[in-house]
């Protein structure tokens, strides 16, 4: 399969689609997940194109998993979980539903189960809220 410049992460890279941003730098970006596993998934993605872990650039993959430790530290002290799954699917049979290389951010909670993966679509009213914890988490307060 080869890359497609039409996916859907690659237009919010370019500014085709809105999404609600938590973090952008000039080679990441991190936005809320639209249909969330829990409260607080993120997903971080590399400006640069690459279908997967696999054939991404070293440079751009390097760049993702700073910015994805960074939004998930923030992640952890906007939601006060205890733990947080931070997951990476390649290709279709693996679960992979957007073929742009990104990583997600779910917090899990000993008491509350996670949602199914890519179902059903959150209120964008909470999910801004969500993103607004976590950017004044990223910025120390």
């Amino acid at each position: 399969m080869s890359y497609d410049k039409n996916n859907i992460f690659a237009r919010m890279v370019r500014g085709e689609i809105p999404c609600i941003t938590v973090h952008e730098d000039a080679e990441t970006l991190a936005f809320m997940d639209i249909m969330p596993q829990a409260q607080g998934h993120t997903l971080v993605i590399p400006k640069i194109a690459g279908e997967s872990l696999l054939d991404s650039p070293p440079a751009s993959v390097a760049a993702v998993i700073r910015t994805t430790q960074r939004v998930a530290r923030a992640v952890k002290t906007a939601f006060s979980c205890p733990g947080l799954i931070v997951t990476q699917f390649n290709g279709a049979l693996a679960g992979q539903t957007v073929f742009h290389l990104h990583f997600h951010i779910i917090p899990v909670y000993a008491e509350t189960s996670l949602k199914m993966h890519a179902r059903g679509k959150a209120d964008p009213a909470e999910l801004e809220d969500q993103a607004r914890r976590i950017r004044a988490a990223l910025a120390g307060g």
